[in-house]
């Protein structure tokens, strides 16, 4: 589930491969028209569809010229990024 409160949109719940195509949609919305901070810290369990969903959120804002920030993120999300080689790729986590 994302739910946006102010400039910030919270990720809850698993970002799996059956929930990722659906969660892509509705961040996509928010993230072509604005810059936000996408909070991942409650986020229960991921799969590498995760890393998948990151990645298109953040080439997305960059094609439309806005910013990605990301927050939270689960260890194993960026495990799974470091053992695709991905995981500069990533946008930057905000403190």
């Amino acid at each position: 589930m994302i739910t946006r409160e102010g400039d910030r949109l919270m990720v809850r719940g698993r970002l799996t491969i059956a929930t990722v195509p659906a969660l892509f949609e509705t961040g996509l919305r928010h993230l072509v028209s604005e810059n936000f901070l996408v909070d991942f810290s409650n986020v229960e369990a991921v799969d590498s569809a995760a890393v998948s969903l990151l990645l298109g959120w953040a080439r997305a804002a960059k094609r439309s010229q806005h910013e990605l920030r990301v927050a939270g993120l689960p260890a194993d999300l960026l495990s799974l990024a470091r053992l695709y080689g991905v995981s500069d790729l990533l946008p930057q986590q905000s403190t």
